[in-house]
C-alpha cells in the first residue's frame, strides 16, 4: 500500500469513529428529558420507581428463600443418611449384644443347672461350715460357695427364692457333703443337722444362776442375761400348765426355778436362750408323766398322779419347793426322805414344839448358794427374802433345781417323829425328836471334829 492510501484509510477510519460519538452524545441528550419533555442533567435525575425497588426486594426474598429451601433440603438429605447409617449401625451392635448376652445367659442357666443337680460336684468329700446367727439365704449361699459347697451363689439364691426357701436356716456347725443337690442341701440345713452337739449335764440341785453359768462354761449359751430374764418370767405359761398355776411370782427371784430338770442334755453351740429353755421345761414336763417305783406302792405311779393324789393338800409348786429343799439339804438318797419327814412335821407342828420355822441354812442366801457367793454389791448383810430362819413356813418357790429322788420324797416322806437334823463333815446324818436331843448331836458332832 502507497503512503497516500494510507493516509486515506487513517482518515476513515477516524471519520466513523467521530460519528459513533455524536450518535452516541446525541442519544443521550434525548434521555435527559423528563416525562413532560423538560431536559434535566444526571444529576437532577429522579430516583427509580419505588415498585421496580420492590420487585427487587421481592425478587431477593424469594431468592432467599429458594436458597434457604434448597439449603433444608439438602440437610434433610444429609441426616436422612446420617439416620440411615446409625439404624444400620444400631441393628448391628443390637444384634451383636443379644447374641453376647444369650450366649452368657445360656452359659449361666446351663452351668447353673448343672450346679443345681451337682451334676459337675462329683466329689463326696465333706466339709464344716459355720453359720453365724440370724443367717439371710446370701449368707447361706456365700459360705456355702466359699466352702467349695456349691459353685454359684446367685444361682443358689435363684433357686431359694423360687422355691420359697429364703428363710428357716439356723445358727450352728454344718457337716455337708461337696456333691449334694440345692434342694438336698436346703433341707439338710433346715433339718437342724448340727453338728456343734455340745453334751451338758445338769447335777441334781443346781440352781438357775449355776445352770446359767455351766451352759455359759460349755458354750452353748448364745446370752445369759437373757437366759435369767426369760426364767423370771411368763413367757412359757401358755405351753406349759404347771407354771401357769404358779401364783406368786413377784415374790420369787425366779419363776422357773425348780423346773429345770436336771439331767444331760444336747445343747447346740451357742443356742438361743428360750430354745435351751424349752428344752428343759420339756424335759420336766415328761418326767411328770413317766410311772416311777415309789415305795409304799404297789404299782409304778407318775408323780403327777401322786401329786394329786396326796392328802396333805401341797400344789405341784409347793411340792417342787419340799423337793428342792430336800436336795440341798440332804446327804445321800435315804437321807432324804427322813430331811422330808422331818420338814413335813415341822409345817404342821404345834407352836409350843419351837419349831415354827423351818430354819433351813440352804435359804439363807438364796439365790446365793453361801455368803461368799453374795455379790459385794448387796452388802454383808445380805437376807434372801426366802430365808426360813426369819420367815415361817415354806419360801416362796423352789431354791433349786431337785432330782427324781427328791421329788418322791417329797411326796412320800418316812413316817418319824423326828422334827430336827443334822450332819458331821462326812455327811453323816443324825436326827432328833427334842430340841434337846438335836442340841446333843450337834455337840457331839463338834466333839468327834
Amino acid at each position: 500500500m502507497s503512503l497516500d492510501n494510507y493516509d486515506e484509510t487513517e482518515k476513515m477510519i477516524e471519520e466513523q469513529r467521530r460519528k459513533k460519538v455524536e450518535q452516541f452524545r446525541l442519544n443521550i441528550d434525548e434521555s435527559n428529558f423528563d416525562e413532560n419533555g423538560e431536559k434535566f442533567s444526571y444529576d437532577e435525575q429522579p430516583e427509580l420507581n419505588s415498585y421496580s425497588g420492590q420487585d427487587v426486594k421481592e425478587r431477593m426474598a424469594r431468592d432467599s428463600k429458594q436458597v434457604l429451601k434448597q439449603r433444608k433440603k439438602e440437610e434433610k438429605k444429609l441426616l436422612k443418611g446420617k439416620n440411615r447409617r446409625n439404624r444400620r449401625t444400631f441393628r448391628i451392635i443390637w444384634v451383636v449384644s443379644v447374641v453376647i448376652v444369650g450366649a452368657m445367659l445360656s452359659v449361666f442357666i446351663i452351668s447353673g443347672m448343672n450346679d443345681m443337680l451337682a451334676i459337675n460336684r462329683p466329689d463326696p468329700s465333706t466339709v464344716n461350715i459355720n453359720i453365724p446367727k440370724n443367717p439371710t439365704v446370701d449368707d447361706i449361699a456365700d459360705l456355702l460357695e466359699k466352702n467349695g459347697v456349691i459353685d454359684q451363689a446367685s444361682y443358689f439364691k435363684m433357686f431359694a427364692a423360687i422355691t420359697k426357701s429364703t428363710d428357716g436356716f439356723m445358727q450352728g456347725t454344718y457337716k455337708i457333703r461337696k456333691n449334694m443337690d440345692y434342694e438336698a442341701i436346703i433341707n439338710y440345713l433346715m433339718s437342724n443337722s448340727r453338728t456343734d452337739i455340745i453334751s451338758v449335764t445338769i447335777t441334781e440341785g443346781q440352781n438357775i444362776l449355776e445352770i446359767a453359768d455351766t451352759l455359759k462354761e460349755k458354750g452353748t449359751l448364745s446370752d445369759t442375761d437373757k437366759f435369767l430374764e426369760l426364767c423370771n418370767s411368763d413367757r412359757f405359761d401358755e405351753d406349759f400348765s404347771f407354771l401357769k398355776e404358779i401364783k406368786n411370782g413377784d415374790d420369787r427371784y425366779f419363776k422357773l426355778e425348780g423346773y429345770l430338770y436336771p439331767d444331760t442334755y444336747e445343747f447346740y453351740k451357742n443356742e438361743n436362750p428360750e430354745d435351751v429353755i424349752y428344752r428343759f421345761l420339756n424335759n420336766y414336763e415328761t418326767k411328770l408323766g413317766e410311772k416311777q417305783d415309789v415305795e409304799g406302792y404297789d404299782n409304778l405311779i407318775t408323780v403327777r398322779k401322786m401329786i394329786d393324789e396326796n392328802n396333805r393338800g401341797y400344789s405341784v409348786d409347793q411340792v417342787m419347793t419340799i423337793a428342792s429343799i430336800i436336795q440341798a439339804e440332804a446327804a445321800y438318797t435315804d437321807d432324804m426322805y427322813y430331811i422330808s419327814s422331818i420338814l413335813h412335821n415341822r409345817l404342821t407342828a404345834n407352836a409350843d414344839l419351837g419349831v415354827s420355822n423351818l430354819g433351813l441354812d440352804s435359804t439363807k442366801f438364796y439365790p446365793y448358794r453361801r455368803a461368799d457367793d453374795v455379790p459385794d454389791g448387796k452388802g454383808d448383810d445380805y437376807t434372801s427374802k426366802y430365808d426360813t430362819y426369819s420367815k415361817p413356813g415354806l419360801p416362796a418357790g423352789p431354791i433349786c433345781n431337785p432330782g427324781m429322788e427328791a421329788i418322791k420324797a417329797a411326796l412320800n416322806p418316812k413316817d418319824t417323829n423326828y422334827y430336827f437334823f443334822c450332819h458331821d463333815k462326812d455327811g453323816n446324818a443324825y436326827y432328833a425328836a427334842t430340841i434337846n436331843e438335836h442340841n446333843a448331836n450337834l455337840e457331839s458332832i463338834e466333839n468327834n471334829d
